[in-house]
């Protein structure tokens, strides 16, 4: 049986967000763990600020360097 490479890669791409968003909830949690630990109990609203700015600089910090790893990646623009 003949796999079509679209069908092939379209399943990567998928299974690829799959095991990513797992890893996301994995992390989330964590995060959400540690920062219970800091943070006594009933300050529910500022856990979950601490919480996104915290997601909100990792974010930036994961783009900016992919983005940088694809500008390499391209080669030099002529």
């Amino acid at each position: 049986m003949e796999v079509k490479p679209t069908y092939l890669g379209t399943m990567i791409a998928l299974a690829t967000a799959a095991f990513g968003l797992i890893a996301a909830l994995a992390w989330n949690k964590f995060i959400t763990d540690l920062i219970a630990l800091f943070l006594k109990p009933g300050s529910g609203v500022w856990a979950e600020l601490v919480y996104a700015v915290i997601v909100t600089i990792l974010a930036l910090v994961v783009i900016q360097n992919l983005a940088k790893f694809a500008e390499n990646q391209a080669g030099p623009r002529t």
